[in-house]
């Protein structure tokens, strides 16, 4: 999985994948303009929407309607460091979804990608740098 990370401007960082462009920016109290998330939001989101896709699959599955259903996710932080401590994700289906799915549900969302590798403490993380010249990359770190 490549990706390219760029500044187009002011406090924006993208980055390019697949043919596309994710945008994010720093709020206008972080000195941005707050013309997009900022790349903690996409994190969040990321933990969120992997959940929800393993709810909306579980559902397609078992030929079960979605209509209605929503994940909320709500997040609890340690006042000394601010760093997010646990993590919720209420689904919220409507009053007709068969009740006997309700655990199933949970172990759906349970399964996001995103979570497991949090979990495992994955992934390392490495940062480089090199340099480019005329001839490509060189590395220098």
């Amino acid at each position: 999985m490549d990706m390219e990370i760029v500044f187009p401007g002011g406090k924006r960082v993208d980055a390019s994948y697949n043919n596309f462009t994710i945008r994010t920016d720093q709020s206008v109290q972080g000195g941005g303009e707050g013309a997009a998330p900022e790349p903690f939001d996409l994190y969040f989101a990321s933990l969120g929407t992997c959940a929800g896709i393993y709810v909306l699959s579980f559902c397609q599955h078992h030929d079960l309607p979605s209509e209605g259903i929503s994940l909320y996710q709500t997040a609890e932080r340690d006042s000394e460091t601010n760093l997010f401590q646990k993590l919720r994700i209420d689904i919220r289906v409507p009053g007709s979804f068969p009740e006997k799915y309700h655990k199933a549900l949970v172990r759906s969302a349970e399964q996001c990608t995103v979570k497991k590798h949090i979990a495992k403490g994955l992934p390392v993380f490495e940062v480089t740098v090199s340099s480019r010249t005329k001839h490509g990359v060189r590395s220098c770190i």
